[in-house]
């Protein structure tokens, strides 16, 4: 039997991109799918495209993680109505392109509510119940900006950087629980994610950045994410020659401060 036959996989963000991707890998793997974004009409599309690709059973149900206050109702609501979760995907977030001193504190604030708070609110919805039933994985989409700060990411950079040690900690009061955590830290990824990117005043971007366009696709980086949960990886870099970042600032923190100020970041 497949590793992810039949199980109940929610992910959040799952209209396009990178959700979309890991919709269809699971689908692929006949998995149940429970599918969240704010966009019913693109779901719908992404559902029926899951169905013909293998999908046992496809849910959706609309969910805005900027209302985090909402979440634990919707969770309980999707709990009671496909029984248990066994894979939540945190993968519904929002960038940015903006320098920190010209972003707008409310536009700091959406950066902070959809990245941060509406994912831990769906977590802690969810997980009292994965306990419950002593089976469960957390996988959070951060971001290479997760790990390093960048040029034109400050809040984006700053909410990615809160998940990491929120999720750490949480796994750290887990101890020997057998509900996983796992962190995927991807780089560029080639999706409409720089387009809906927010800019100083909270318009979108509206444009591809040359590095997003040059990315990996995300069906690759779908397969990856497929992998990472099958061996329980806790933090996994998935991506082109910018995860090389990630241990130039490890390694060598004086010459990454010098590059980061110079590099090309769109």
């Amino acid at each position: 039997m497949d590793f992810f036959q039949h199980k109940r996989v929610w992910i959040t963000g799952a209209s396009s991109g990178i959700g979309e991707a890991l919709a269809m890998a699971f689908a692929a793997r006949h998995a149940k799918l429970v599918l969240s974004a704010r966009n019913e009409q693109a779901l719908q599309k992404v559902a029926a495209a899951c169905r013909e690709a293998g999908a046992s059973e496809v849910l959706i149900r609309t969910l805005d993680l900027e209302q985090y206050q909402t979440i634990a109702g919707i969770a309980e609501q999707t709990i009671r109505q496909v029984g248990k979760i066994d894979i939540l995907i945190n993968n519904g977030g929002i960038s940015q392109r903006s320098k920190a001193l010209d972003t707008a504190i409310d536009v700091d604030k959406k950066l902070m509510d959809v990245n941060y708070l509406g994912t831990i609110a769906l977590t802690k919805a969810v997980l009292p119940h994965m306990l419950l039933h002593e089976l469960g994985h957390i996988v959070t989409i951060s971001s290479l900006v997760g790990i390093i700060g960048s040029p034109l990411r400050s809040s984006y950079s700053a909410a990615k950087h809160a998940l990491h040690g929120f999720f750490d900690s949480l796994r750290a009061e887990l101890g020997d629980s057998p509900v996983q955590i796992t962190l995927i830290c991807p780089g560029f990824i080639r999706t409409d994610v720089s387009k809906n990117a927010l800019t100083g005043n909270g318009a979108p971007l509206g444009t591809m950045d040359d590095a997003t366009g040059k990315g990996m696709m995300p069906e690759e980086l779908a397969q990856q994410v497929l992998r990472a949960i099958e061996k329980g990886k806790e933090e996994v870099y998935i991506g082109g020659k910018e995860i090389i970042a990630i241990y130039f600032k490890r390694f060598l923190p004086g010459m990454f401060s010098k590059f980061i100020k110079k590099a090309k970041v769109t």
